[in-house]
Parts: C-alpha cells; structure tokens; sequence
C-alpha cells in the first residue's frame, strides 16, 4: 500500500495519484483511535466512498463508545449528499458522525486533509489535486491543523442535510 508512493520520512510520505491518496486516507482512518477529523471541499466521494475507507470508520465508531468522526464540508453546494455512501453511514450512526458546513467567512481555504486523533495527517494543499503529504507520526503538523479545524468547526452549523430522513 504506502510501497508506491515516495517517502521523504520513515512517517511522512507524498501522494500524487487518487490511489495513493486512497490508500493514505484508508491508512490514516485505521489509525485513529478516538477521533477522525476531515476536512473536505464535498465529502470527495472518489476518496471518502470507498468501501474500505468506511469499514474503518465504522469500525472505529462501533469499537468505541467515546469515538468522533467530525467532517467540515467547505464547498457544501458541490456535495450530493443523496449519492454519498459516507453521508448514508453518518445518518445511521448519528451519535459519532458530525457534518458541518463551513462558515461563509472560512471558505476561502482550498486545502483538504484528514486526521487521525492529534497524530497521523493526509495533506492536500489543493483539494482540487491529488498531490499531497501524507505522515503518520507528526503530532506538531497534526495539532497545527486541527486548531484550524476546531476554529472554523466552533463557527460553522450542522449541516441541515444530515437531519433530513428519508423513509
């Protein structure tokens, strides 16, 4: 899996391709242990449908009672969130799964990333890319970016979406 891409540390490696970063973000979500946090432009389906990127988040939530998977969408009128398999495992499994529309005065970022408690990061500068960094070990570049998060995640709303059911 992690063989393909170039690594620049024993933790840190770049992705360029949608395998690499398929498999970076399969790898970063089984490594998370009480919290997943995403960070995405419209829940990038090619990325976070994957059937084996939500077995591991449904492991992760069903395994443990305190575990959070939180999401902050930035582009929310790009999601289609009735075709999303992500967005269909967060309706069932409410209690763990959070989705946020980013606040209006947030949106101006265009990076994606996705983190594993404070700890494992896969970066893209341009979510729009493939190109990216993916680490593993680097607490210091995790926690820079889950204090973004949780800035923007204090100032934006649940998304609507995810209260809507469908009988």
């Amino acid at each position: 899996m992690l063989t393909q891409r170039q690594s620049v540390t024993g933790t840190r490696a770049i992705v360029s391709t949608l395998e690499e970063v398929q498999a970076a973000a399969l790898q970063v979500a089984t490594q998370a242990t009480r919290l997943l946090t995403m960070f995405t432009p419209d829940l990038e389906q090619l990325v976070y449908d994957q059937n084996n990127f939500l077995e591991a988040v449904k492991r992760l939530v069903l395994a443990r009672s305190y575990a959070k998977v939180r999401v902050l969408i930035s582009d929310p009128g790009r999601t289609v969130y009735e075709l999303s398999k992500f967005i269909h495992l967060a309706r069932r499994i409410t209690s763990h799964i959070e989705v946020r529309h980013v606040h209006v005065d947030y949106r101006d970022n265009a990076s994606a990333y996705l983190i594993a408690d404070d700890r494992a990061i896969l970066y893209r500068l341009q979510a729009s890319r493939w190109d990216g960094i993916v680490d593993m070990n680097d607490m210091a570049v995790a926690r820079r970016y889950l204090d973004h998060f949780n800035e923007v995640w204090v100032a934006s709303e649940p998304a609507r979406e995810m209260r809507e059911l469908r009988l």
